[in-house]
């Protein structure tokens, strides 16, 4: 596809999510949220059986592996993710059709589905784990600490760059002309962010939520810190280093 196919793709389906009525978005938003735990849930069992960890080159690798299944299953089931949105929505407000309201509006309904989804997948999991006899409630503690274990200012700065690399796959996804393409495109945009442990605001609500659950260790102060930090970071980085830049470069003449 040509840039402007992909943008133009985009912007049509930016308008059409805009223009949904409100328990469509929540809803989606919250299928989003409870499928998105499936991987945070597969990193804490691959951190259970694994004889390595943290730092372990073959573990990191399948840690994020698994981490990108969550947003297979979102990405390729329609689901609507906030982080696709950063770039997704924002498209239409910048060429005009649609104002910053109905961004908002889009961007709060898909958020709060998102995180809520991601609490009641918390609650289910945390619910089954001893039953399920493969998962120790300790590497939910370390992959949490994983991500909140930072200084605050890293944690935005770190969510720009995981914010950058979501917009960038909503852009890629779109150009892709098959499912292969696009399952390999989830593989390793999001795989990179797990392996660099970047601070994903929907993803990164199950993790921290997990050891928020499960540990002492994590404080509801760090859940909040990493919730808000990781929003705008991810924010900021899929609308200014996706939307506005491949927008602006499209619109002034790429074929």
């Amino acid at each position: 596809m040509s840039s402007r196919n992909i943008l133009g793709s985009l912007l049509e389906s930016g308008l059409h999510e805009m223009q949904r009525e409100r328990s469509g978005l929540l809803l989606s938003g919250l299928s989003a949220g409870l499928d998105i735990g499936f991987g945070p849930l597969m990193m804490a069992v691959v951190l259970t059986l694994s004889p390595g960890g943290f730092g372990d080159l073959g573990t990191e690798l399948l840690l994020a592996s698994v981490y990108s299944i969550g947003f297979m299953f979102v990405i390729l089931g329609r689901s609507e993710l906030f982080t696709e949105h950063t770039t997704l929505a924002v498209i239409p407000v910048l060429d005009r059709q649609a104002s910053l309201r109905q961004l908002g509006r889009l961007w709060g309904l898909v958020y709060v589905g998102n995180v809520v989804g991601g609490l009641f997948f918390t609650l289910l999991v945390t619910l089954l784990m001893p039953e399920l006899g493969v998962v120790d409630p300790a590497s939910f503690e370390r992959i949490a600490l994983k991500l909140v274990d930072h200084d605050l200012p890293w944690l935005f700065v770190g969510g720009v760059f995981a914010g950058w690399l979501m917009g960038l796959l909503a852009w890629l996804v779109t150009a892709a002309q098959d499912t292969t393409a696009r399952i390999l495109l989830v593989l390793i945009v999001t795989g990179t962010i797990g392996l660099l442990h970047l601070p994903h605001s929907i993803a990164g609500n199950v993790e921290v939520l997990f050891g928020l659950i499960v540990s002492s260790a994590i404080t509801p102060t760090d859940y909040i810190g990493f919730l808000v930090l990781a929003t705008l970071g991810n924010a900021f980085g899929g609308a200014v280093f996706v939307a506005l830049l491949k927008y602006g470069h499209v619109v002034r003449g790429a074929n």
